[in-house]
Formats: C-alpha cells, sequence, structure tokens
C-alpha cells in the first residue's frame, strides 16, 4: 500500500496517489540527425496509472526506453525517488524495481508458461554458480521460494492451466499475459506496460485492463503504460502526457487532455498553426 505524503490524494476510487517517484526532465534524445525527444518533462507519481500516448512516430516508446535504460539521453535528467539516476543498463535499472514489457512480445517460445515467468525473477536469486550447479542450501531455498512467488502471481493471473504450456502454442493474448506476469515476478515498484493491449480483441482488452486495474490496486504498482485504444486509456488513466513528433502537448487528467485542442488536432491530423 501507499503511504500517506503531505501531497498525496485519494482518488473517487479509494486508492492513493503519493508524491513523485519518478521525473523526467527536459529530456531530449537524438538519433544522428533525427530528433526522437525534444526537450520534454513529466513526473510519475507513486501509486498512480499515468499514461504516454500520442499517433505513431510520436516518440512514445523511445521515451519508455529512457525510463527502462535502453537508451541514455544526451540531453535531459531522470530523477528516480529524489535522486539524479546515473547513465544506466538495463539490468541496473531493473534492479532499482522498474520492470516493463515490450511493444513486440519478447518471451522465449520453446520453453513453459512457468518457466518463462521464473526468468522475471533472476535478479532475486543470490546463490552462486557452484551452489546452483549442486542444488543445495541456499540455492534450493532461493528455488523454493522463487518458485512459489511466481505460482501466485500465475494464480492472480489466471494462467494455470497454461502453466506447463511451452509459450509458442498461446494465442496472442495469453502471451501478453504471460509477459506481464514475467514482469510482476520482478515484484517492481514502477511498471512500463508498451502497449499491453495491441492486437487484441474486445474481450482480450477487457481481460487486460481489469488486470491492470488489479496490479494497481492490490499491489500499490505504479504504471506508466503507451497505448493506442483511447477509450482504454481514459479508463485507467489518472493522468495522460501526449507526445507529437517528438513534443509534449499534453498533460493532465484524462478530462483535461481531451478538451486539449493541440491534442485533438494531433489525432484528427489538423495542421497546427
Amino acid at each position: 500500500m501507499n503511504q500517506i505524503t503531505p501531497d498525496s490524494y485519494v482518488t473517487a476510487d479509494g486508492r492513493t496517489i503519493g508524491g513523485t517517484v519518478m521525473e523526467m526532465k527536459n529530456i531530449t534524445l537524438r538519433f544522428g540527425g533525427v530528433v526522437a525527444i525534444k526537450d520534454i518533462s513529466f513526473d510519475i507519481r507513486q501509486g498512480e496509472i499515468r499514461a504516454i500516448i500520442g499517433p505513431n512516430g510520436a516518440g512514445k516508446s523511445s521515451m519508455l526506453n529512457v525510463i527502462s535504460g535502453f537508451y541514455n539521453p544526451q540531453e535531459g535528467d531522470v530523477f528516480y525517488k529524489g535522486q539524479k539516476r546515473p547513465p544506466m543498463r538495463p539490468y541496473q535499472v531493473a534492479r532499482l524495481g522498474i520492470a516493463r514489457t515490450f511493444q513486440n512480445i519478447a518471451l522465449f517460445e520453446g520453453m513453459s508458461v512457468l518457466d518463462n515467468v521464473m526468468t522475471g525473477r533472476l535478479h532475486h536469486m543470490k546463490a552462486g554458480l557452484f551452489s546452483q550447479a549442486l542444488w543445495k542450501g541456499r540455492a534450493e531455498r532461493e528455488e523454493v521460494e522463487n518458485r512459489e512467488a511466481v505460482e501466485k502471481i500465475i494464480d492472480f493471473l489466471e494462467i494455470q492451466s497454461i502453466r506447463k504450456t511451452p509459450v509458442g502454442r498461446l494465442p496472442y493474448g495469453l502471451k501478453k499475459r504471460v509477459e506481464l506476469a514475467r514482469a510482476l515476478a520482478a515484484e517492481p515498484s514502477i511498471l512500463l506496460l508498451d502497449e499491453p493491449m495491441a492486437g487484441m480483441n474486445v474481450e482480450e482488452k477487457e481481460d487486460m485492463s481489469r488486470f491492470i486495474l488489479d496490479v494497481n490496486d492490490e499491489f500499490g504498482t505504479t504504471i506508466a503504460l503507451i497505448e493506442h485504444d483511447m477509450g482504454v486509456v481514459m479508463d485507467l488513466s489518472d493522468r495522460v502526457v501526449v507526445m507529437d513528433y517528438g513534443k509534449k502537448i499534453g498533460d493532465g487528467t484524462p478530462d483535461e487532455v481531451r478538451n486539449n485542442q493541440d491534442v485533438i488536432d494531433a489525432y484528427l491530423g489538423v495542421a497546427h498553426d
């Protein structure tokens, strides 16, 4: 559960949103002569669902890659829990408590659902190589503890019936759920979701929306997500930041963003003056 702080507030549905846990300050990211992100600033508050939206090519995934350490910006700073974060590799960011899913599913197709989700526990495993090879003592205890944690996540996401099924045999919607399970296995404080409902049918989207809300509510996990389905975004999000051609053109509650003329123009394809 999120702690009550002076700048906390309680949402209409009873969730507590805390203070700023991550802040992006004046982020600029270039690839050669192409500017993917231009001088963007926004924050993410503890316990909220924060959406990042925009037309194709707006720079949304690039921003998520900055947050998760895949890209280091040429300008600007990332602050995490009040501290300026130095340039980091993705595995170092993961150790801070930041996990993610990917726009294009990145699972081990030949491995079972259980084994795929177990890979999310890697940074919780401290036993040395020799101990793991013998599977004695600490390594055995860790294996049992981590499997228990993974089984709870499998139950939570209602994928018990496919736990031993190779991922390559699963339909697309279930693969997305397995990828969410793997990210949750890391026990993140911030969960980054890159288009978690892309390619899903209506029923699958409803299921995924329910699980995202449950993760946020029951685990208190802060969530930042990219999503193109505006109905989903407006229903799930506490706040929304809008990007277009690498720039921020809107930031606020769903209602504020919905009525922002720059946002309306960007989504309707109207040229800016």
